[in-house]
């Protein structure tokens, strides 16, 4: 016999439960994830930081629309601040000139090399012609943010399915039958937060088939000598987005900032590219890599335009996207949750969001319409 909740939402990592804790107020909801545990994917191997001037245009709305939130949750939401000071550097080196007016577009200032030096000691500042710093990047207690969703979602009565795998959806007088590993399931609406497995989901529902591309991401742990303080140092990328580091938990966290398109899967990390990123680090950074630590790899899900997929769908009724994140989605939760939620219960883009001028259009899946 099917257990009836009025929402099912398909997966359990930040836009799933950020969204159905939204929603667990006023709706029965049951969330349902294929791992055993919250946050398994994307959400546990993201790079954790809040920087509202990365991404498209409505990825920067979403992203300042959360601001507020992240830096004053309910102390009963999470029992430390979210965000922490860490900055951010721009690196400029020969032949990449041209991101100097790219980055100062997006409000990042002109960092004087002798100021980075003193910032990284380590840091080849010759090899450098210019750098540009955005100081309102922090870090964003990623677990800390995903535990304050799940407890406030199973605090309005939510449930959680771990380890129950979506094989299957029909209709039935207008209602969902979910079918999962763990018995079926009935609701009259489906939100689909899959990540990487979004089109997967969608084409058993036989709802429209958006491209929802995951591209991996691969990153390194680097141990550096103490006398080097990394705990310090600013996050720091290429011009271009072409490799990247930044602190974590006492180590050094290197990535080449790849963006390989792949099938859906549980991601590692690709060799030949942290090697490529560590001979750019060289590049930069007076101290050998002689030994390469943990290594890990994340999937980030595209749409063909690069923004999210918010709304409902199409072609079939009562099934609702939430996806494309496009590795911004930890830091846009806030806003994309309260989004999604008034947008399932027939209200408005909440005020506060629409005056960061996002337009539901940009997002909505009627774009992929034909």
């Amino acid at each position: 016999m099917s257990r009836i909740f009025d929402i099912v939402v398909v997966g359990g990592g930040m836009a799933g439960f950020s969204a159905a804790a939204e929603l667990a107020e006023t709706h029965k909801v049951c969330v349902v994830e294929r791992e055993p545990q919250a946050g398994y994917h994307s959400t546990g191997r993201s790079a954790a930081t809040f920087v509202p001037s990365y991404g498209p245009p409505a990825i920067q709305a979403l992203a300042r629309a959360s601001e507020a939130f992240f830096e004053a949750a309910p102390n009963d939401f999470a029992a430390a601040p979210l965000l922490s000071p860490r900055g951010e550097v721009m690196m400029i080196g020969p032949g990449d000139e041209a991101h100097m007016a790219e980055g100062q577009a997006l409000g990042l200032r002109p960092l004087p090399l002798d100021e980075l030096k003193q910032k990284i000691p380590l840091m080849k500042t010759d090899a450098l012609t210019a750098a540009l710093s955005d100081d309102h990047a922090r870090d964003l207690d990623v677990d800390l943010l995903l535990q304050g969703y799940v407890k406030l979602f199973r605090a309005r009565g939510g449930t959680v399915l771990t380890k129950a795998e979506v094989t299957g959806f029909t209709r039935h007088y207008g209602a969902w039958q979910v079918q999962t590993s763990d018995g079926d399931l009935s609701s009259s609406m489906v939100v689909n937060a899959a990540g990487a497995w979004a089109t997967t989901i969608a084409g058993l529902a036989k709802a429209q088939a958006i491209e929802v591309t995951p591209k991996r991401r691969s990153a390194v742990l680097l141990d550096l000598p103490e006398s080097a303080n990394v705990d310090h140092w600013p996050l720091c990328f290429g011009a271009g987005e072409t490799f990247y580091f930044k602190p974590m938990g006492g180590k050094l966290m290197l990535s080449p900032a790849d963006a390989t398109p792949v099938e859906p899967h549980d991601a590692w990390a690709d060799d030949m590219a942290l090697a490529e990123a560590v001979e750019k680090f060289h590049n930069v950074i007076d101290f050998e890599v002689t030994h390469i630590g943990h290594t890990w790899g994340g999937l980030r899900s595209f749409a063909a335009d690069g923004n999210p997929v918010v709304g409902f769908d199409e072609q079939v009724e009562n099934f609702f996207w939430l996806a494309g994140q496009g590795g911004y989605g930890i830091q846009t939760a806030p806003a994309l949750s309260r989004l999604s939620a008034a947008l399932i219960d027939g209200r408005q883009i909440p005020d506060d969001i629409a005056a960061q001028g996002l337009e539901a259009a940009s997002i909505s899946p009627a774009r992929f319409a034909n």
